[in-house]
């Protein structure tokens, strides 16, 4: 059984944090990392890392406010976020790739095969 289970959303005011949490179990994945999805938008890319290497990778819109790592003893991943704006409301999907991934972790969102439950992040003004 492989599961991907996702804690640590809420509600904040702008310039406000919040720490995502992605427990994995059931096997070792390649890389893990967040999307997010809005109402009425497309799935996005927000930031992922490899799981031996450690290389990480970011959108544009969250690089220098939001840090993905690791705990390989864990499978856990974790996604701080600070200086959080109202547009980074959205619902985070934590995302998973058991198959071999090397180097820079990938953006696209097919390239991943197991998904967590949705962690709401809400952003106020």
């Amino acid at each position: 059984q492989v599961q991907l289970v996702e804690s640590g959303g809420g509600l904040v005011q702008a310039g406000g944090s919040l720490r995502l949490s992605c427990a994995a179990s059931g096997r070792t994945f390649s890389a893990m990392g967040w999307f997010r999805q809005a109402p009425g938008k497309e799935r996005e890319f927000v930031a992922a890392i490899s799981w031996s290497g450690g290389t990480s990778a970011y959108a544009d819109s969250v690089k220098g406010r939001f840090t993905i790592s690791r705990d390989n003893a864990k499978n856990t991943a974790y996604l701080q976020m600070n200086g959080l704006k109202p547009e980074d409301t959205a619902a985070y999907y934590c995302a998973a790739r058991p198959s071999s991934w090397y180097g820079t972790p990938p953006r696209d969102r097919y390239e991943y095969n197991y998904w967590g439950q949705g962690a709401q992040v809400t952003v106020s003004s």
